[in-house]
């Protein structure tokens, strides 16, 4: 499988002009069977929505659909939505067929406020996709472990982000922490750019089962990026290397 990881520099609060810029990104890559971007990528990460939060499965989601179907590829990344009056920062996981899986982001970012604009999501999600089985997390969610505890249920991690610079060697190290105890691939999108309240220099790499990196996105650079995982390879190290198999027995969040 194909992973296409795009690593943007988001004008704050222009979808427009952000979801334009990513499609000129697109424009030269053809055969990627997922097409990854950040979170929040069309407004960057903002934490007054009001406004600027688009309604539920409309303009963006219908702009995913669009681009799903002729890139032939599944796209995911986060967008800050307002449904049903309430706020959440969502992950949208869309098809070449438009089908699409959602998910709210759980941890929400309290340092930054996040927690009193946005309704924090309850379910953890996984979505299946050409044979891979797919957890889907955003950003803060990299911090918590038990969270995204593989329990022998999926085998790609995809984390989207809007990490700072200040922090990026939390965010490099947890990456392949993530890859390694859940012996699993692991996707993380980081921007890159500035908004009011931050510098952000990337960081966007596709890790392998060992915390190998297999491609990343230079520092610094709006780029795309593009990776090949292999599920057999995948297999045969999870049967020779059980470590999933003698975890310990937790109760965990559904």
């Amino acid at each position: 499988m194909n992973i296409l990881l795009l690593q943007t520099d988001i004008e704050w609060q222009k979808p427009s002009r952000n979801k334009a810029e990513v499609q000129k990104m697109l424009d030269p890559y053809d055969g990627a069977d997922i097409i990854i971007l950040p979170e929040m990528f069309t407004t960057g990460f903002c934490m007054s929505p009001k406004g600027v939060a688009e309604k539920a499965e409309t303009e963006t989601l219908a702009w995913m659909r669009q681009v799903a179907k002729s890139k032939n590829a599944a796209v995911g990344g986060s967008v800050a939505v307002v449904d049903d009056d309430k706020y959440y920062n969502r992950f949208y996981f869309v098809k070449p067929d438009g089908e699409y899986a959602v998910y709210n982001k759980k941890h929400l970012f309290t340092y930054a406020g996040e927690d009193k604009e946005y309704t924090a999501g309850q379910k953890r999600i996984v979505v299946e996709y050409k044979g891979f089985r797919i957890l889907l997390q955003i950003c803060y969610d990299l911090r918590f472990p038990a969270f995204s505890r593989n329990r022998g249920d999926y085998d790609i991690a995809i984390y989207v982000a809007n990490w700072p610079t200040s922090r990026i060697n939390a965010w490099n190290t947890l990456l392949r922490a993530r890859a390694i105890e859940n012996v699993c691939y692991v996707v993380g999108v980081n921007r890159v750019g500035d908004d009011p309240s931050n510098a952000y220099s990337g960081g966007t790499a596709l890790i392998n089962y060992l915390g190998q990196t297999i491609v990343a996105a230079e520092n610094g650079k709006a780029e795309a990026v593009c990776g090949k995982i292999d599920k057999q390879a995948l297999d045969d190290f999870r049967l020779s290397f059980p470590a999933l198999n003698d975890a310990d027995q937790l109760t965990l969040i559904k």
